[in-house]
């Protein structure tokens, strides 16, 4: 019997990036695949965007497991390159990078490559984590259009620090800040990752980055996937492993940190923080079995979990499937049990969990 398992709906998918063309119609779309597709397999993820104009990850490793896998589209470093010697690997499999420092423009200017290649600059508009400050976009965009080793077609970007909240002027002023610092430069223009095409319609530009929406989950503060027409890709479950029954004031899981009040029935099941459930999950967060909602009682351990069923639980049974989260219990409803993001939730899904991929979750 296979227990925890994630299983990725490709449909789901599809409908997703359909959905971000609504919301972007006149955009070019780079599907960001960085972190394992945020943890849905990043080939096979890959290997279903199809609609997709570009892809883009974090690191170099990342492109080469998209061109191991066959991609062929244009596919973006986001971070750009680290040494000077991976110029070599980026002309080689046609990957194109950001430049955001001094450092690696230097590095791009005295390469050897005899070919150039598509460059990304980033601009620091208020993030300050990467990307040149602003006073120093002129010199870097000159010289990019000076270097044989960076083509012509040069594109510009940021990124948006508080896109996720609809009433921070943060986001507008960003815009702001780089529409006027781009004027007179003829290239194209990305600025919105999913927060962005959600909640900014004026920062769409040329491209937009879907990075959340586009495995179903809502990257704008407390709200769900659904509330934008989202369908989760993931559907993580498990199985009942053992039923047993708990006295009143029986203690459960390490540290006691959990008591019956009464007697009950408790459900353990096969998921824990070995398989990248949230170990700091509140006493409460929910599951389903048997379409039926229960909430988890005990600490969090590596393997198991226990959930409180109750003493007229009808039904439930060793094997009986378990929802951790997916299509009938968004992910982030779990993330905030935990007090934590559905970003880190689906990237910390470890490698026991077996990935199922199909064209719909029945």
């Amino acid at each position: 019997m296979r227990l925890a398992v994630a299983k990725i709906n490709l449909e789901a998918l599809a409908h997703n990036l359909a959905q971000v063309k609504q919301f972007a119609p006149h955009a070019k779309v780079m599907a960001v695949l960085k972190a394992n597709a945020y943890g849905h397999g990043l080939v096979k993820i890959a290997q279903h965007l199809n609609e997709a104009d570009a892809f883009a990850v974090a690191r170099i490793d990342e492109a080469l497991a998209l061109r191991a896998g066959g991609l062929t589209k244009p596919i973006v470093l986001l971070e750009g390159f680290f040494h000077k010697d991976d110029l070599a690997i980026l002309l080689a499999n046609n990957f194109q990078t950001v430049i955001h420092d001094e450092n690696q423009l230097q590095a791009l200017e005295q390469a050897n490559l005899g070919a150039s290649i598509s460059c990304w600059l980033k601009i620091n508009t208020g993030m300050h984590r990467l990307g040149i400050d602003p006073s120093q976009l002129d010199d870097f965009y000159k010289r990019l259009q000076t270097t044989p080793n960076a083509k012509n077609t040069l594109n510009l970007m940021t990124h948006f620090s508080c896109a996720d909240d609809v009433n921070d002027t943060k986001t507008a002023e960003q815009i702001a800040l780089f529409n006027s610092l781009v004027i007179g430069k003829n290239q194209s223009h990305c600025l919105a990752n999913s927060a962005g095409i959600i909640g900014w319609s004026k920062g769409h530009g040329d491209w937009v980055r879907p990075g959340l929406m586009m495995y179903g989950v809502s990257p704008m503060l407390n709200s769900t996937g659904r509330k934008h027409n989202l369908k989760p890709v993931m559907n993580l479950s498990t199985k009942v492993i053992a039923i047993r029954d708990v006295d009143a004031k029986q203690c459960v899981g390490y540290g006691g940190r959990w008591q019956s009040n009464k007697a009950t029935k408790l459900a353990v099941v096969a998921m824990g923080y070995g398989d990248g459930y949230p170990r700091h999950a509140k006493q409460g967060t929910p599951v389903i079995i048997n379409n039926q909602r229960y909430g988890i009682v005990g600490s969090v351990s590596m393997d198991m979990i226990s959930v409180d069923i109750g003493d007229n639980a009808k039904g439930v049974k060793v094997g009986d499937e378990v929802t951790i989260w997916g299509e009938a219990l968004p992910v982030e409803e779990i993330a905030h049990c935990a007090s934590t993001i559905a970003y880190e939730l689906l990237c910390n899904i470890t490698s026991r969990v077996s990935y199922e991929y199909s064209d719909s979750l029945t």
